[in-house]
């Protein structure tokens, strides 16, 4: 009862902190807003600017490079089907903001993992903040993007970074911590430079847990760009809040259907290249 009749206004600081940026780094955000805006915008006409056929046959090459002929043969089949429900530019829109927002969340992501991994003290304060980020509803992440970047693709790819990050932070530490210190101590007697031993003997035997990491910002980058579509995201993510807001089962399921494929098609892949590196490492 007596903590009952006081209470903390978490939610009017946050306020007042939104506010704050809002009226002062309004250039910084219309700078960020400029710069996601072209790169999504140049992906997506990049995606459609060939014949489904030809992207098909891509997508087909590199299953096949990852998995064999048979992945290669279901990879061609399953994004047909995309094209012959008619969701192909949704598909494509989804798969620009899927790669856009994982490789800016890959970008922050493991230097920060690099650098958590080489101090102690930063990767205490780093914990927390992943913790908060990686448990915060994914709904929360579209209010404050909402806010500072209008309504778009712009604040779905912002709130999916936020959302992905966490992964590529956690696992790119955790690879490079389990590194033999043994075989640091020997590339350091050989008079190897901190960033020779990071980038030639740290990061390869690490890289099949930083895959590990890829592949799962890649899977919440999908799920949270799929969400984004209710903030104008637009892609797979809108046909699929259009079946929900209509009660359409069939359009719901369709674009579902092309989710599952394109994740099914990531989540493959990028599980390939890791297994890849594994073997490299442990050969």
């Amino acid at each position: 009862m007596v903590l009952n009749a006081y209470r903390l206004p978490v939610g009017t600081w946050v306020d007042s902190a939104v506010d704050w940026m809002t009226d002062n780094l309004e250039w910084l955000f219309d700078a960020v807003s400029a710069f996601l805006k072209a790169l999504i915008d140049g992906l997506e006409s990049g995606l459609l600017w060939p014949s489904a056929l030809v992207v098909v046959a891509i997508v087909a090459v590199l299953a096949y490079i990852a998995k064999g002929w048979r992945f290669s043969l279901l990879t061609a089949a399953s994004f047909a089907v995309i094209a012959m429900m008619g969701l192909w530019d949704e598909a494509m829109s989804t798969l620009s903001l899927v790669l856009v927002a994982s490789s800016v969340a890959l970008l922050v992501g493991i230097p920060l993992g690099i650098i958590a991994a080489r101090s102690d003290r930063f990767s205490s304060m780093l914990r927390p903040v992943l913790d908060l980020m990686q448990t915060m509803p994914s709904l929360v992440y579209l209010i404050p993007a909402i806010v500072f970047f209008g309504i778009g693709k712009v604040p779905g790819v912002v709130a999916t970074v936020v959302f992905a990050l966490p992964p590529a932070a956690r696992l790119t530490e955790l690879g490079l911590r389990q590194v033999d210190p043994e075989v640091v101590e020997a590339g350091e007697a050989f008079g190897a430079t901190p960033m020779k031993i990071l980038t030639r003997v740290q990061v390869p035997l690490a890289l099949p847990t930083i895959m590990a990491g890829v592949n799962q910002v890649i899977m919440l980058a999908l799920s949270m760009v799929v969400i984004a579509g209710m903030v104008g995201a637009g892609g797979l993510g809108a046909v699929i809040f259009r079946g929900v807001t209509r009660l359409d089962v069939g359009l719901g399921f369709e674009g579902g259907l092309g989710v599952v494929i394109m994740a099914v098609f990531l989540d493959r892949i990028t599980a390939a290249f890791g297994d890849r590196a594994n073997k490299r490492v442990s050969h």
